[in-house]
């Protein structure tokens, strides 16, 4: 493709009401008390965050999601709408709703409170209508997304972001080989080239591992490596940097760039997530307009 803005993404996954708490280090596990740095709520989910990016971005894009007609549902239906994510939420008993422990060097335990009722025949045929004219589908893990790959008869690309992936984890199995794309952390690897090796003979043509703030790789199916430094900037939380990467890689490969210069896209788009306690700076807007 050589124009992004006419290609059609659908994302599908979570998106979440978090609570996010910064610490000075994460809790040793024996009673004590912490003070917090800060605390704020505010819209979280890797698909959300993904959306929010490729719409900053240009992207004709919606996100399907699992929503209840609770208030944290209707707080992520008007954040992201305000944001102008194009969203398809389908029903659920309950929104998911995480406790995230932060440090400023970007360690995290996320507590998930409530996630969402399993998804319905319904809401799976909705959805792969939506499917049947996108050229890009990004498949976040989820029960959702498993269900979808397993019913699989549309054609678009599959991306998929496994993130803290081992290589060994039969739930991530299917995502694996049924994605063109892979993208991953290194945080349970002490070797990424080797991980992205081992993806690749599942069948993906491209894998990509970010590394924090050694930048990232990618290897793709001729076994060609490629290396991209991180983007020099003010850091105000690791949160949803990924998610902003994958975006921005995304975008760069739908408008003909090759992976070197996808990369420099998505380590350029990071950025946006890293100098803002939200998914994606629009939210600080959002938000604390609300809170006003």
């Amino acid at each position: 493709m050589t124009d992004p803005d006419a290609a059609r993404v659908i994302v599908v996954g979570p998106a979440s009401w978090n609570h996010l708490i910064e610490l000075d280090q994460l809790p040793e596990p024996t009673p004590h008390m912490q003070f917090a740095r800060r605390s704020l709520h505010t819209v979280g989910g890797t698909s959300a965050g993904k959306a929010l990016h490729l719409r900053d971005l240009g992207v004709d894009v919606e996100l399907h999601c699992l929503l209840g007609q609770d208030d944290d549902g209707r707080r992520i239906r008007a954040a992201l709408a305000e944001a102008g994510v194009r969203l398809h939420a389908h029903p659920s008993t309950r929104t998911e709703r995480h406790v995230n422990l932060m440090t400023s060097a970007g360690e995290r335990v996320s507590i998930y409170v409530d996630v969402p009722s399993p998804s319905t025949n319904a809401v799976h045929e909705t959805i792969e209508r939506s499917l049947a004219s996108a050229d890009v589908a990004i498949l976040d893990l989820s029960e959702l997304g498993s269900t979808l790959i397993e019913r699989r008869e549309w054609a678009a690309a599959v991306w998929v972001d496994l993130h803290d992936y081992d290589g060994r984890s039969r739930f991530h199995e299917p995502f694996v080989r049924a994605a063109d794309v892979v993208f991953m952390n290194a945080d349970r690897t002490d070797d990424p080239w080797a991980l992205l090796t081992a993806c690749l003979t599942r069948g993906p043509r491209v894998a990509v591992c970010t590394l924090g703030a050694q930048g990232a790789i990618a290897l793709d199916h001729a076994g060609h490596r490629y290396t991209v430094d991180a983007v020099p900037t003010d850091v105000v939380d690791t949160n949803g940097a990924g998610d902003a990467f994958m975006a921005g890689f995304l975008h760069a490969n739908l408008a003909g760039a090759d992976i070197a210069m996808s990369l420099s896209a998505g380590a350029k788009q990071a950025t946006a997530a890293l100098q803002t306690m939200h998914l994606h700076p629009s939210l600080d807007v959002v938000l604390s307009a609300r809170e006003r």
